[in-house]
This record gives structure tokens, C-alpha cells and sequence, in this order.
């Protein structure tokens, strides 16, 4: 072999080996430029209480749910195209009664359905949304109370018992942190289908039932935010405001309507909020029974104010009573009547 053909194959060796550590050190640089970012990411989303980890180095692809078991993540986009690709997605995986349950599982109405940087999803969806209920489905306490509606400040959600048993529950949101509603034991007053807010006379407050008379306190139809954002009052989705409307019986007054005879379903509102803290039901991602109530801890609630409910339920169904049977005597005598010539 020449020297020319030597020096010629040398400097071909080293221009190659050059290249490949080029490679190798612009390949390391790029690995830890998306080791950062997705970091940064990270510390991001631990930042907020209410957002999940998610890998922002991909955001360029539209979010898709997380699989996590029994609960799964969908996160929303801020961007607007993004988030209406989402959407439609989401509509299209859904249908209408799905995607209101997925809604009510997150505290929100079909308004305020991106008020959120990430839905829950159940893995199997059930419209009724008694399979996700954190409250028991039995409570003996209540056996002899045949109505009573309970409302949960710390997981902003109500349920309904008749006889101890479970026949309906949903998402509230209830009074912001500087406008709480009343905690206690209370009862069910007077119901109007709208009623005008006191706070403001351009709120219209549909299936508007009053349950603190001196407060101005009732539960009806009004946005859910997925957070308590009320002046203190209850607010409900428009099928469960509608629902309640007409399953609560209203007080009885006496003669000129100044006194009350008789109470009407006994309502309960208990617990705080973790306010600034993450919302409840985002931690069933982690734990699918993060939320639950058990029945030991609702006998502790209810129990003391049981016998109180009864008495009520008692003293009610006597006026009722009573009052039916004025009106049968009354029908009576009108029939009796001789007819006038």
C-alpha cells in the first residue's frame, strides 16, 4: 500500500469517527432537553392542587384518557382548538345521558363543562350514577324516617333517603367560602318553580324549595362550576332540582300563614370544604373510595337528630291528617246542602 493511499485512509477514519461523537453528543443533548421539559412539566401540574401529571413535551398531540383503573383522567387543554377537539372526541364517545354523568361525577353542568383542567371518567359508566354513590346505600338510623335529604359540604353532593334506604344522590355546589350555607339540621319550607334571587333580581332560580326562611336558604337550579360557588343557597342540576321539587313535602302553616303547624322533610347540611386544597373527587383517580361516607360515620351525623325528625314526621302526618279529614266534612256538608230553587 503507498503512503498516499495510508495518509488518505487515515484522515477518512478520523473525519468518520468525528461524525459518529457528533452524533452521540447532539443525540445526549436533545434526550435531556426532553428530560427538562417534561420535568418542568411535572412541577407545573404539582403546582395546583386541581391538575394532574401530565407530559407537556407532548402536548402538541390532543390529551386522550389516562387508564388508571376504575376511574380514568381526561385532561382538557387550554388551548381552544385543542380543547374543541377534545370535545368533539368526547361527544362522539359518549352519548348525551353518558356525558351528563360524567359531568355530575365532576361537580358540572353542560355550561360550565370545561371549567376544569381534567374530567374523572368512569371505566364503566353507569347513568344513574348509583354505582359511584359515596354514600351507604342502607342507613338503619333512618328506618322510621320516610323522608330526608342530606347535603355533604366536603364532597359537595346531597343524597336521598326514604326508610333508611338510598333512592337518590347527585352534585350540589354550595355556598363559597365567604357566603357558606347553614350547617344543621333543618327542614323543608315553601317551594316556588321560580323564584328571584335576593342577591340579585337578574338571577331566576328554577324549582326554588326554601329550607331556612329567615336565611332566604334553599336548594334549585342554578350553574354547577365543579367548586362551591353559591351565596349560601344549594344549587342542583336541572333534572335533580326538578326531582326534589316534587318527592320534599312543604310546612303547613296555620290560619293567616304567620305561624307554622307543621315542618316539612327534614334537610341536613354537614362537613367543610378543603378549600385551596384539591378538589375530593379528583382523588378518585388515586383510591376509587377516596369519597365515601361509611355507615358509621353518617349514623354519627344523623343519629342525634333522629328523634327530632320523627317527632316532626309525626306532628306533620297528625295536621295532615286533620286537615283532610276538615275537607271530607266540609264536601260533606256542601252536599248535604239543600239545592236552591
Amino acid at each position: 500500500m503507498t503512503k498516499y493511499t495510508l495518509t488518505k485512509t487515515f484522515f477518512y477514519t478520523l473525519f468518520f469517527a468525528l461524525f459518529i461523537i457528533s452524533c452521540k453528543k447532539e443525540e445526549v443533548n436533545n434526550t435531556d432537553n426532553q428530560i427538562t421539559t417534561a420535568s418542568e412539566a411535572i412541577a407545573q401540574s404539582e403546582s395546583h392542587p386541581d391538575s394532574i401529571k401530565t407530559d407537556q413535551a407532548k402536548e402538541s398531540s390532543p390529551p386522550v384518557i389516562q387508564e388508571n383503573g376504575f376511574y380514568n383522567a381526561l385532561a382538557i387543554p387550554k388551548d381552544k382548538k385543542k380543547r374543541d377537539s377534545v370535545y368533539a372526541a368526547f361527544s362522539k364517545k359518549y352519548s348525551e345521558k353518558e356525558r351528563y354523568a360524567i359531568l355530575a361525577l365532576n361537580r358540572l353542568d353542560s355550561k360550565s363543562k370545561w371549567n376544569s383542567d381534567t374530567l374523572i371518567v368512569p371505566a364503566k359508566i353507569d347513568t344513574t350514577l348509583m354505582a359511584y354513590s359515596p354514600f351507604p346505600l342502607q342507613l338503619d338510623v333512618l328506618n322510621e324516617v320516610k323522608k330526608f335529604v342530606i347535603f355533604s359540604y366536603p364532597i359537595q353532593a346531597y343524597a336521598v333517603y326514604s326508610n333508611g334506604v338510598l333512592v337518590k344522590w347527585g352534585p350540589t355546589s354550595m355556598g363559597k367560602k365567604t357566603a357558606q350555607t347553614d350547617r344543621g339540621l333543618m327542614f323543608a319550607n315553601w317551594k316556588k318553580k321560580l323564584a328571584i334571587s335576593t342577591v340579585k333580581s337578574e338571577w331566576k332560580l328554577p324549582y326554588n324549595f326554601n329550607i331556612h326562611n329567615t336565611h332566604g336558604i334553599g336548594w334549585h337550579q342554578y350553574d354547577l362550576p365543579g367548586y362551591p360557588a353559591s351565596h349560601s343557597c344549594l344549587r342542583l342540576l336541572m333534572k335533580d332540582a326538578i326531582w326534589l321539587y316534587s318527592y320534599a313535602d312543604t310546612w303547613i302553616l296555620n290560619p293567616g300563614g304567620a305561624t307554622t303547624k307543621a315542618k316539612g322533610t327534614p334537610v341536613m347540611v354537614f362537613g367543610d370544604y378543603p378549600w385551596g386544597k384539591r378538589k375530593p373527587w379528583r382523588k378518585l383517580l388515586d383510591d376509587p373510595n377516596a369519597n365515601n361516607i361509611s355507615v358509621e360515620e353518617m349514623t354519627k351525623i344523623v343519629q342525634p337528630h333522629v328523634e327530632k325528625m320523627i317527632s316532626e314526621q309525626s306532628n306533620r302526618e297528625k295536621v295532615a291528617d286533620s286537615i283532610k279529614a276538615a275537607k271530607a266534612s266540609e264536601a260533606i256538608l256542601k252536599e248535604s246542602e239543600p239545592a236552591e230553587n
